[in-house]
């Protein structure tokens, strides 16, 4: 079957990440995920304290490097690791445990300017909350994506209040719909974290999450299935008090719903999630990652949608 999606050149029928990153770049491009010992103002009462519910103490960081290690050793470790399996690779530094941005400026700027001067870099990836960029910051990043290919990963995960303050946000959707239109007028490139699977989110609550991205000017999203983790307090609440988890039929239903109201510029950083095996309590599904990504691929096929396709054809699901 022929893929009708204008923006591939293989069998997926959404705008994937490594098919952006060819066209934009011409080459093998990789994210190097980093930990800088950055906090968050989530934790440390300055919003509000504990952090989201689902985070562990790595702070959305599991895969990043080791805060043990400076940043340098973090970035070299993964940037040998993938010069085995490609040669002539290009980087992106990944700012990914906590909130990166939450920190004085100095240090932001030495720790930024620190892996954009190493050889093969061409960009980074900073991830952070809408309510922990300064107008300093601000001024700063604008500058800086002037020399480089800077995304900024801000984290929403639902548009809904009454989700929002249960998984102890500290933020409002106000806030963020500012930080995203703040950061597009400077000429940064916009990614938005989102998670499906919610506790008591109903699919129709999921697609509404979709639906209101689609309205703001971002470039990427970042979709996560909801996943609970020992040592955090939302798997003391699921243990205490168990709520429905996504079945992966279900997860797959639903992301395909999302990607056919996706407008189809959007591109697709994520698509699961990748949990800790060791520290993972629900779903077990989670664990084999690219079976998931398998079965939203055939789904699609089955279908004969893609990303978009509600928006062409004025079908959008109730």
């Amino acid at each position: 079957m022929e893929n009708p999606f204008i923006y591939s050149d293989t069998n997926k029928r959404y705008h994937t990440l490594d098919y952006f990153y060819k066209h934009k770049f011409h080459s093998k491009v990789f994210k190097v995920s980093l930990n800088a010992g950055f906090s968050c103002p989530n934790i440390d009462g300055t919003v509000g304290t504990g952090g989201c519910i689902y985070c562990s103490n790595l702070g959305s960081g599991d895969y990043a490097g080791n805060v043990e290690d400076d940043l340098l050793t973090q970035f070299n470790q993964v940037k040998e690791t993938m010069l085995k399996k490609w040669t002539n690779s290009k980087y992106i530094g990944y700012f990914q445990a906590h909130t990166n941005t939450y920190a004085p400026l100095e240090t932001l700027k030495k720790d930024y300017e620190l892996i954009l001067a190493q050889e093969g870099v061409i960009g980074l990836s900073i991830a952070t909350r809408p309510d922990a960029i300064s107008k300093e910051c601000l001024d700063y990043l604008e500058e800086l994506a002037t020399r480089t290919f800077l995304t900024v990963e801000l984290g929403l995960q639902t548009i809904h209040e009454e989700t929002s303050k249960f998984i102890n946000r500290c933020h409002t959707l106000e806030c963020f719909e500012k930080m995203v239109k703040e950061l597009k007028k400077r000429n940064i490139h916009v990614v938005v974290h989102i998670i499906n699977g919610l506790p008591y989110e109903t699919k129709e609550m999921m697609l509404e999450t979709i639906r209101y991205l689609n309205k703001l000017p971002i470039d990427g999203i970042k979709i996560h299935m909801l996943h609970i983790l020992k040592h955090t307090k939302l798997g003391l609440i699921y243990r205490q008090k168990p709520f429905h988890v996504l079945s992966r039929e279900e997860y797959v239903k639903i992301v395909c719903d999302q990607l056919e109201e996706l407008r189809p510029e959007i591109i697709l950083h994520r698509m699961t999630s990748d949990p800790n095996p060791e520290e993972l309590i629900e779903p077990k599904w989670l664990i084999k990652k690219f079976g998931v990504l398998n079965e939203i691929d055939k789904e699609l096929v089955r279908r004969n949608t893609y990303q978009g396709y509600a928006l062409e054809n004025k079908k959008i699901r109730s």
